[in-house]
């Protein structure tokens, strides 16, 4: 197994899957990639209360909300309220929770980022 040999792993999982964070920690799993914050049990507040010392998260800025049809200060205000919420605890890894969409406007992704270098440090 890649942790024995002290490699961080990292899974993978779309929609709702922290009902088996607990089983994925066992297994050697640090970092879990996508979170996506509108499906059940995986709102940046749940998973942080419930998972937060013991993950590292990576995603969670939604695809299909601000950032896909908001305005700039949408997109800042989420991405810093996503941010303040994450970043504490196991650490968190800024990202969209999937590919962007051919519809987001470059404006709201050049937003995202700029709050995360706005906002996002480690705590």
């Amino acid at each position: 197994m890649a942790v024995s040999y002290g490699a961080k792993v990292m899974i993978h999982s779309c929609g709702s899957s922290s009902w088996v964070f607990d089983e994925w920690q066992k297994m050697g799993v640090r970092i879990v990639d996508t979170l996506q914050p509108e499906a059940k049990d995986m709102s940046p507040s749940y998973i942080k209360q419930r998972f937060g010392n013991k993950l590292c998260f990576h995603g969670c800025i939604s695809t299909g909300g601000p950032l896909a049809c908001g305005s700039i200060d949408d997109v800042d205000r989420y991405s810093r309220d996503t941010i303040e919420i994450m970043k504490t605890g196991g650490g968190y890894i800024f990202a969209p929770t999937h590919m962007l969409q051919d519809n987001t406007p470059v404006s709201n992704v050049i937003a995202a980022y700029e709050a995360c270098r706005k906002y996002g440090s480690y705590s």
